[in-house]
């Protein structure tokens, strides 16, 4: 997704609404599917798990994720989060990163 990155006259990085879009696009296709989560949670703290997309919405998806036998956590992501490397998918079943 680097490739959608652009860099304004002024040095801000903006992304290309279209790379959003087709974030949105896989995601959404994806939904239900196993996948490895890594999600940078800051201060040097990396999160793996695996778990399910569970639902998409319009600005922020969902994965499922099991704690134990008997609990499950939600966690919550924007689609900008995947474009910015601070979440990576890898869908299980063809280990197809998103």
């Amino acid at each position: 997704w680097e490739h959608y990155y652009k860099i304004t006259m002024k040095g801000d990085t903006m992304i290309d609404s279209q790379a959003l879009l087709k974030v949105k696009e896989v995601v959404k296709s994806n939904r239900g599917e196993k996948v490895h989560l890594k999600a940078n949670s800051g201060r040097r703290k990396i999160y793996v798990k695996e778990g399910v997309i569970y639902d998409t919405y319009p600005n922020i998806f969902t994965v499922q994720v099991d704690i134990d036998e008997r609990n499950v956590q939600m966690l919550s992501y924007t689609y900008f989060d995947i474009l910015t490397s601070n979440v990576e998918l890898i869908v299980c079943k063809n280990n197809q990163k998103i």
